[in-house]
C-alpha cells in the first residue's frame, strides 16, 4: 500500500441479504449453536443458495444436536428475508440437510493437537484508520452496514436486504487523500420506478445518498469532492436480488471478509469452520499480531503469515513484512512474536478464547476491523513495544 506519486485503491462490501453472505451467516449460526452445546465439536459446514432452496452439507463430528431446518429458517428470517415480495422467503423455501462426519483420517491429527489442514494465513494492519484497516475497505463496509440499518429502521421503507458497495480512494505518495468514486447498490420495491419502470426516480436516488452515503462521508477520515463520481443503482433498477437472482456458497467473498485487496489473501475462507481449521484461527492470529504490532508504534503497516501442516502443531512458517515502514528490523520483530505466541492451534484457541460462539457476528461486515472479538484487542501492544525497546 505504500507507494509514491498518485494511484487509485478500490475495495467494495456486500449487506447480509447478498446470496453469497446468506450462506455465510447460516454455516456460521450452525457452527455457533454447536459450540453452544459442545465447545469441542468439529464443524466445516457449507452451505448453497438458489431460487427457494437452501442446502447445507459439510462435515459435522459432536455430541449435540442441531435443527438445521429451523436455525437455517431463523437466520433466513433475522436477515429479512421474511416476505415472499424479495422473491425468496423463510417460511416457504426448501431446506435440504446433507451432512455427513468428519474425514477420520483428519481426526486423528487433529486429536493430537495439530492442525486441521495445511495452508498459509494473512494478517495484515495499518494507521489509515482508528480501526488499523485500510480506508477504501472500511468506507466500503461502513456504507453496506449502514444501508443495512437505513432499511431495518425502516428510515426507506422500499428497500430491500440485498446490496453492495464499492469505494475507490485516491492516494498520494501513500497516503488516502480523497474519495474518487462511490458504488452503491441496493434491492428495492417497485414503488420507486419511474414512469417507464426501468429505472430508480431521482427523488429516491437523493433520498438514498441523504440516508446512506452522506452520513458515512460525514464520518470518514478523507472526503468526496467535486470531482467525486456517485453511482446509485447504476443499472437503473435492482427489484429482483437475493438468491432469487443468484445463487450464494459459503466462502466466496474472502476480500469481502479481509482487507479489501491491501493485502494477500490465505488459502481458504472461514465461515462454517471450527477454530481447529487454521484457515479460521490462524487468518485470526495473524491479524491481531499485525493490528499489535501497528498499535505498538513499530510500523504503519504490517503483513503476518503464518503456514501449518497438516496434523502439525507448529507453525511451519512465520513471515513478517512492515512494508519499509517498521522502526527495528523484521528478524528481531519475529523473534519477539515468537517468544511471545503460542501459535499452535490449540494456543490460538486459548488466546482469542476461540470456543466461544461468536462467529455468526464475523459472517457480515468483515471479520476485522470491527470491535467486540479478541483478535481486534490492541492490549499486548505495550509489551511487544517494551520488548522491542529492551533489544
Amino acid at each position: 500500500m505504500k507507494f509514491n506519486g498518485k494511484r487509485f485503491i478500490t475495495s467494495e462490501s456486500v449487506t447480509e441479504g447478498h446470496p453469497d453472505k446468506v450462506c455465510d451467516q447460516i454455516s456460521d449460526a450452525v457452527l455457533d449453536e454447536i459450540l453452544k452445546k459442545d465447545p469441542l465439536g468439529r464443524v466445516a459446514c457449507e452451505t448453497f443458495v438458489t431460487r427457494g432452496m437452501v442446502v447445507v452439507g459439510g462435515e459435522i463430528t459432536t455430541e449435540t444436536y442441531v435443527n438445521i431446518d429451523k436455525l437455517v429458517r431463523d437466520v433466513v428470517r433475522d436477515i429479512g428475508y421474511n416476505d415472499p415480495k424479495y422473491g425468496f422467503c423463510c417460511e416457504t423455501c426448501a431446506v435440504l440437510n446433507v451432512i455427513g462426519t468428519q474425514s477420520p483420517d483428519i481426526a486423528q491429527g487433529v486429536d493430537a493437537g495439530g492442525a486441521g489442514d495445511q495452508g498459509l494465513m494473512v494478517g495484515y494492519a495499518c494507521d489509515e484508520t482508528k480501526e488499523l484497516m485500510p480506508l477504501p475497505l472500511q468506507l466500503a463496509q461502513r456504507l453496506t452496514f449502514r444501508l443495512a440499518q437505513v432499511r431495518k429502521e425502516n428510515i426507506l421503507s422500499y428497500l430491500g436486504p440485498d446490496g453492495k458497495s464499492q469505494v475507490t480512494v485516491e492516494y498520494r505518495d501513500g497516503k488516502p487523500v480523497r474519495i474518487e468514486t462511490i458504488v452503491l447498490s441496493t434491492q428495492h420495491t417497485e414503488e420507486i420506478l419511474d414512469e417507464s419502470g426501468n429505472f430508480i426516480t431521482e427523488k429516491a436516488r437523493q433520498e438514498i445518498i441523504k440516508a446512506v452515503i452522506d452520513p458515512v462521508i460525514a464520518e470518514a477520515e478523507v472526503k468526496t469532492d467535486e470531482k467525486t463520481h456517485i453511482y446509485v443503482n447504476p443499472t437503473g433498477k435492482f427489484v429482483v436480488g437475493g438468491p432469487m437472482s443468484d445463487t450464494g456458497v459459503t466462502g466466496r467473498k474472502i476480500i469481502v471478509d479481509t482487507y479489501g485487496g491491501a493485502a494477500p489473501h490465505g488459502g481458504g475462507a472461514f465461515s462454517g469452520k471450527d477454530p481447529t481449521k487454521v484457515d479460521r484461527s490462524a487468518a485470526y492470529m495473524a491479524r491481531y499480531i499485525a493490528k499489535n504490532i501497528v498499535a505498538a508504534g513499530l510500523a504503519k503497516e504490517c503483513t503476518v503469515q503464518l503456514a501449518y501442516a497438516i496434523g502439525v502443531a507448529e507453525p511451519v512458517g512465520l513471515y513478517i513484512n512492515t512494508h519499509g515502514t517498521g522502526t527495528i528490523p523484521e528478524e528481531k520483530l519475529s523473534g519477539i512474536i515468537k517468544k511471545m505466541f503460542d501459535l499452535t492451534p490449540a494456543g490460538i484457541i486459548k488466546e482469542l478464547k476461540l470456543r466461544t460462539p461468536v462467529f455468526r457476528k464475523t459472517a457480515s461486515y468483515g471479520h476485522f476491523g470491527r470491535s467486540g472479538f479478541a483478535w481486534e484487542d490492541t492490549t499486548v501492544s505495550r509489551e511487544i513495544a517494551e520488548k522491542a525497546a529492551a533489544l
